[in-house]
């Protein structure tokens, strides 16, 4: 197992935004207990944030909870279908989302707001979806729960009224990991296609090495000993920062990154991701394929929820939905 450090910077860090300092200063006053394997929020999650009722404020938005099929042998996964009002018969592109949270918190209310955004900015379906988290349940259950949730989208794409040919899967932080991971297995299970994948700060390196990693060691949103307790709980000690790590659970283990679906990667440029998600990149683009990058200045892990009102989180949203209108109209 590779040595970690943690505590503080080792390297000096990239200087924060000034407007996305001033939400870390806030959120500085009101410290929270360090997240350890006995303080992982189990019970009450989903009432942490607004319900989709409350989210949804009026705009021509439907939305109604589905219980689908799990991986073989494995529990049946709970997904939110949201849906533009009216648009019973028409044919839609679609969007499953994957929620963030390291693959050790979270649950797919923490980003209605943003798949709602999606829906109404868009006119497409999209597709929220639960998948179990570590370490009750460590990889491959997580991925497998996404993946079986793409799978069953893809499959029942007449039913929700989606054009097949115009799925996105996407996420932030762990979620833009985990769609990573999906769109690796697609390819090599040969299915569903995949229109693109829209990777938000995705988490998808295991080994915790880059300079990134240790200019973030203590200080902004998700920190390195956030990102080590998460990487343990997902792979187990012996494989938790191992360059040996399967490539479905940390995508930058990946030795092929030929034959992907299109990828947006946005990262901000003051975040422990921002190394890995510019190397997957360049990755991509050494085999000739499709990723568009985005690296924000100052921008600190998660901002564009952290900090809605700064600048570069107006700059970042109006970036991504021109990169979906863009494949949604080039798939249609």
């Amino acid at each position: 197992m590779t040595a970690t450090a943690a505590g503080r910077p080792t390297l000096t860090p990239v200087p924060f935004d000034p407007e996305v300092q001033a939400v870390l200063d806030e959120i500085a006053k009101n410290p929270q207990p360090a997240l350890t394997r006995a303080t992982l929020p189990r019970v009450g999650v989903d009432r942490m944030f607004p319900d989709n009722d409350a989210v949804i404020a009026g705009r021509a938005v439907t939305w109604e909870d589905r219980v689908i099929p799990g991986p073989d042998g494995a529990p049946d996964i709970e997904v939110t279908v949201f849906r533009p009002a009216g648009s019973e018969g028409a044919v839609l592109p679609g969007f499953v989302n994957i929620h963030g949270g390291g693959m050790i918190v979270g649950h797919r209310s923490w980003e209605t707001g943003r798949v709602v955004d999606i829906v109404a900015e868009h006119g497409v379906v999209a597709v929220n979806v639960e998948y179990r988290l570590a370490p009750e349940d460590p990889y491959p259950a997580g991925v497998e729960d996404c993946y079986a949730a793409f799978v069953w989208t893809h499959a029942h794409a007449a039913e929700l009224g989606i054009d097949p040919d115009r799925i996105v899967v996407g996420g932030g932080s762990a979620g833009g990991g985990l769609t990573a991971a999906v769109a690796l297995m697609a390819r090599d299970r040969r299915g569903p296609a995949m229109a693109g994948q829209l990777l938000l700060c995705p988490m998808i390196d295991n080994t915790n090495t880059s300079a990134a990693s240790r200019q973030y060691d203590g200080i902004g949103t998700w920190q390195r000993d956030m990102n080590l307790l998460a990487w343990s709980c997902v792979l187990g000690d012996d494989l938790a920062f191992s360059v040996e790590a399967p490539a479905y659970a940390a995508p930058s283990r990946a030795t092929d990154l030929s034959g992907l679906p299109p990828a947006y990667i946005e990262v901000g440029e003051a975040e422990m991701f921002r190394d890995e998600d510019t190397a997957y990149a360049l990755g991509i683009w050494a085999t000739g394929g499709q990723a568009e990058l985005h690296v924000w200045g100052g921008g600190a892990h998660g901002f564009d929820m952290y900090m809605p009102d700064a600048e570069i989180t107006r700059a970042a949203l109006a970036a991504r939905a021109s990169w979906l209108r863009r494949i949604w109209r080039a798939e249609a």
